[in-house]
């Protein structure tokens, strides 16, 4: 079975992650997207959907899985680079990528999300239990790399990404939408749909001036995941913290791992 399956909506190609129950990032998925979206642009995408499953679009890093890595230095250096490796290939695609989020999206699926050019995230159909997305890093003992505090600044601002990212919040997908965190709120059903729509918009501009002119704009997404504001030798230290290892346990504990 395919991590990443691909769907072809005339000059737009869908990249589904499909690594159920809830498209946790471990390398394989990591891979699977990297290679996904390379063998798309050799096809001939003029523009890339990320989609992933419903109520989940992805629950971020695989943390059972990272923990069973143990004191592995390298194993982990391995995992965390797959992740990063899967972020850059999304920010440095040379066509616009759109997110179609029809559920949860926090830690490592938001920063799927923000490597994208537009986000389209769903409503609950339950109020009682709405979609949530953001950078809960500090909830768990994690420290979000500069880098990445960039890509959540350039979206929603300075002072509100302070007060996102250090409190580790996860804001509803309307209150996602009211800040700028994501650009549309939908239906389930409509996410994939939106998200098209929204990339059929941009192809129907003359191609060059407007690739052209989004390379600009994003120079600094793409720099923003560059090695050296990601430290991520720094970052895998820090995973060893006492306080850290607690609060992943803690994680494993909710998750009956």
């Amino acid at each position: 079975m395919h991590l990443v399956e691909t769907r072809s909506h005339g000059d737009i190609a869908e990249l589904r992650l499909a690594r159920a129950p809830v498209n946790a990032l471990d390398p394989a998925l990591c891979a699977a997207i990297r290679d996904g979206l390379a063998t798309a642009i050799v096809s001939g995408a003029r523009g890339i959907v990320l989609s992933g499953g419903p109520s989940v679009f992805s629950a971020g890093l695989d943390v059972p899985y990272l923990m069973s890595l143990g004191h592995d230095h390298d194993a982990l250096m391995h995992a965390w680079e797959a992740f990063f490796g899967a972020a850059r290939a999304i920010a440095d695609s040379p066509v616009p990528v759109a997110a179609a989020m029809a559920g949860h999206a926090p830690a490592g699926g938001c920063v799927l999300a923000l490597c994208c050019d537009y986000r389209v995230m769903a409503r609950s159909p339950d109020p009682a239990r709405p979609f949530r997305i953001g950078l809960n890093e500090t909830q768990v003992g994690l420290v979000a790399p500069e880098g990445i505090q960039a890509l959540l600044r350039r979206v929603v601002g300075p002072h509100r990404a302070e007060r996102l990212l250090v409190g580790g919040l996860m804001p509803t997908a309307d209150e996602a939408h009211a800040i700028g965190l994501v650009d549309e709120v939908a239906t389930p059903e409509d996410t994939l749909p939106r998200a098209i729509a929204w990339l059929q918009g941009l192809l129907a501009l003359p191609r060059e001036p407007m690739l052209e002119t989004r390379a600009i704009a994003r120079a600094d997404v793409v720099d923003a995941l560059h090695p050296r504001r990601i430290e991520l030798e720094r970052f895998v230290e820090g995973w060893h913290r006492p306080d850290t290892q607690a609060a992943l346990r803690a994680v494993l504990a909710r998750l009956g791992k």
